[in-house]
């Protein structure tokens, strides 16, 4: 029995006569910008018993991780010259459409491909594309046809950074946020006409973060100096954070909490919390022990959990409190990897392909770890969507996997 609820984001399964919350995963970092899913576990043992995969596919190289919704698996990599985004089938696998587009693979220390996910716009059956030079495309969700396209860094004379474009679309209403140039741009979602931009200096790596403030719409996007709020409607800089890290990578999205922003970047920056306010914000703390290079970390209560580390160094698991930036634990099982949450848990997956579950507690860590579901290097976020984790590495290895079943 299927039945839908909450406009149609979630469902209940039933399998065996057991009721399970389901939750689709529209765009990056999942339907409320968190790494959050709302996802019941119904096996917390994968020692004993790993996830069954359902199928698995080759997508390209790249970074992209998945986006899913009406029964559709989206994601992007790159193949001989181009950029390819693909749809399957969300139970098959089965593709059932992709779009082409000729793009260098911009592999520049690292084997390249796009960095940004597609995303969904479930109300008008679309998927929209940032591609990593500047491209901008709206394709329909069910063939993959183009509906409209822009290359933004030609036409807007965009300043590109060294390792392209990385943030996702945000969608927002009938406003398409796009973290482009020094403060980012706004797109119209239905013409692709542009509606307000920021000046052409370099852009961050994160994804637009939405939230409100004194009853205003705005987002956080980065820059490669510092983090900035944005009217949403306007494209007025509200206040601004500024937060150099080396080579401009300021990649990993901004949290939000309560009234306070939490912001961190790797290369030995660190982390920071700040009061939302007008103008300059008031650092609450500062601190050089949890450098979040990619991906953010995920908000159980007052902690945050997450990877410190760069790729190509000593990384690990850590436990932050956000109140007063103190590491509570540190665990080195995994070495460098991403994760999301779900249940009240942690979704691991370490850079050579292992997974872990664990209880998000600041008491400890304590995961049941399984064997690689794939081979190195696994840099992307898992994704939980409607009882599957899909799980990709950077060579294009996608792999589906059951989280109500198990082997």
């Amino acid at each position: 029995m299927i039945s839908r609820t909450l406009s149609g984001a979630l469902i209940l399964l039933g399998l065996g006569g057991d009721a399970v919350l389901a939750d689709d995963w529209p765009q990056f970092r999942g339907p409320r910008h968190d790494g959050i899913s709302l996802e019941s576990l119904s096996q917390k043992n994968w020692a004993e018993a790993p996830p069954k995969e359902i199928w698995r596919a080759k997508v390209g190289i790249g970074f992209s991780a998945v986006s899913v919704a009406k029964g559709k698996v989206i994601t992007s990599g790159h193949i001989g010259g181009d950029d390819v985004v693909r749809s399957f089938d969300e139970q098959s696998g089965k593709q059932v459409w992709e779009h082409r587009y000729a793009s260098d693979i911009g592999a520049m220390f690292y084997i390249g491909g796009p960095g940004s996910t597609p995303t969904i716009d479930i109300e008008s059956d679309t998927v929209l594309v940032l591609g990593k030079w500047g491209e901008l495309f709206c394709l329909k969700l069910t063939d993959g046809s183009v509906v409209w396209k822009r290359h933004l860094a030609k036409e807007e004379s965009l300043v590109v950074p060294d390792w392209g474009f990385s943030g996702s679309v945000l969608r927002l209403e009938n406003r398409l946020i796009l973290n482009l140039g020094v403060a980012g741009m706004a797109i119209d979602s239905r013409t692709g006409k542009t509606l307000w931009r920021s000046d052409g200096a370099e852009s961050g790596y994160s994804t637009p973060v939405p939230f409100r403030e004194k009853g205003k719409s705005l987002v956080i996007v980065s820059s490669g100096e510092g983090y900035s709020a944005v009217d949403t409607n306007t494209g007025q800089q509200e206040w601004s954070v500024p937060w150099l890290t080396r080579y401009g990578v300021n990649a990993a999205d901004p949290i939000i909490w309560n009234d306070k922003v939490f912001i961190s970047s790797g290369y030995q920056k660190g982390s920071g919390l700040f009061e939302l306010g007008d103008g300059e914000l008031e650092m609450i703390w500062k601190q050089r022990k949890f450098r979040a290079q990619q991906n953010a970390p995920v908000r159980f209560g007052d902690y945050l959990y997450g990877f410190d580390g760069d790729s190509s160094s000593r990384a690990m698991l850590k436990c932050l409190s956000l109140k007063t930036g103190e590491i509570v634990w540190e665990d080195e099982t995994f070495g460098y990897g991403a994760l999301c949450g779900a249940d009240g848990h942690l979704i691991i997956i370490s850079s050579d392909g292992r997974l872990g579950l664990a209880e998000a507690s600041p008491s400890g860590v304590a995961a049941s770890v399984t064997p690689s579901v794939l081979p190195a290097d696994c840099w992307t976020v898992p994704v939980i969507a409607n009882g599957r984790l899909y799980c990709r590495n950077s060579k294009g290895n996608l792999v589906a996997l059951d989280l109500i079943r198990t082997r």
